[in-house]
């Protein structure tokens, strides 16, 4: 686990919970995998991303081996405020990642939303949507077991076909102490199918904790509309803030600045060649032609990638 602890945590009054009291839209960067790392999550925070979460991390793993958790959580100073997503299916095992994780970030997450098929086969993510007992005396053991008060328990969960089990989750869960839910308005078996926000409305109005909106959100204007739809404190991007980083700062498509403040970054933390191409790929997406993509999404190494955006666009 790499990190200097010192000031990790942020300053007063960057507490994840301050930002839902502050009365204003709280923006976030979703858990993505391979994705949401440190250097995305400094690129995103200078377009006024308001929080971010790292990729969901398997919480046996990060308990039991040091190696997993020296790949799997990076941070430093300026790295927050800082929510770090768990699978787990046992109350034990997530609270000994959650006192791990403690000192270098403002709260964890229970991931209760995956739909993929292994995640579910293993116990994690969606199918914990059907056991509000277990995912209440997870949240239950987090809280009675890390003292800071300060230190966020939050779950994000996708909807069942039937609202009222969802709602029964929600209000189980937040008698639990859970900090807010993040709410994907999708069932398990929906992938591209239009987000319920209607579904999102129902539970933002049957708790009193914050509730964040997740699904479709593409535009700063996506976001806005979502808030007014459905009155929710906060709303999480994945694929809008990868095809555009800078979106909650306004943008409609990647500024070139952005797109300078990813080299600068990514070589900065020496992101892997893989991994910073990825995501030019995703911001150029529409910004270059078809003749461009051809040429520059087959680029093999970071000086070609670097040559073609001074030549192309100026970037150095």
């Amino acid at each position: 686990m790499s990190g200097d602890g010192e000031g990790i945590k942020g300053c007063p009054g960057n507490e994840p919970g301050e930002l839902f009291r502050a009365g204003r839209l709280v923006k976030i960067c979703a858990p993505m995998v391979r994705y949401s790392k440190l250097a995305f999550r400094t690129l995103v925070r200078k377009y006024s991303c308001d929080l971010c979460y790292t990729p969901m991390i398997v919480a046996a793993d990060f308990v039991r081996s040091a190696k997993a958790r020296d790949s799997e959580f990076t941070t430093n100073k300026g790295d927050n405020p800082l929510i770090v997503q768990f699978a787990a299916k046992e109350a034990q095992v997530l609270c000994d990642a959650a006192r791990i994780v403690c000192p270098f970030a403002d709260g964890i997450d229970l991931n209760c939303g995956c739909p993929q098929r292994w995640a579910m086969a293993e116990g994690y993510g969606a199918c914990l949507i059907n056991k509000p007992e277990l995912v209440r005396d997870m949240v239950r053991h987090v809280r009675n077991q890390i003292d800071n008060p300060g230190f966020s328990v939050s779950i994000k969960i996708r909807i069942h076909e039937d609202l009222k089990r969802t709602v029964d989750l929600c209000q189980k869960a937040e008698a639990t102490g859970v900090s807010w839910i993040t709410v994907h308005g999708r069932n398990v078996e929906e992938r591209h199918q239009p987000v319920h926000y209607d579904a999102i409305k129902v539970i933002k109005e049957s708790v009193s904790i914050p509730i964040v909106a997740n699904g479709d959100i593409k535009t700063l204007k996506d976001a806005e509309n979502v808030h007014h739809l459905t009155g929710a404190d906060g709303v999480m991007v994945a694929r809008g803030l990868l095809a555009n980083p800078a979106m909650f700062a306004g943008y409609e498509e990647t500024p070139l600045k952005c797109i300078q403040d990813w080299v600068n970054i990514a070589l900065e933390h020496g992101t892997p060649f893989t991994c910073f191409h990825h995501h030019l790929m995703y911001m150029m997406e529409r910004i270059t032609s078809k003749q461009e993509k051809k040429v520059f999404n087959v680029l093999s190494s970071t000086s070609a990638v670097l040559d073609y955006l001074n030549d192309h666009y100026g970037v150095c």
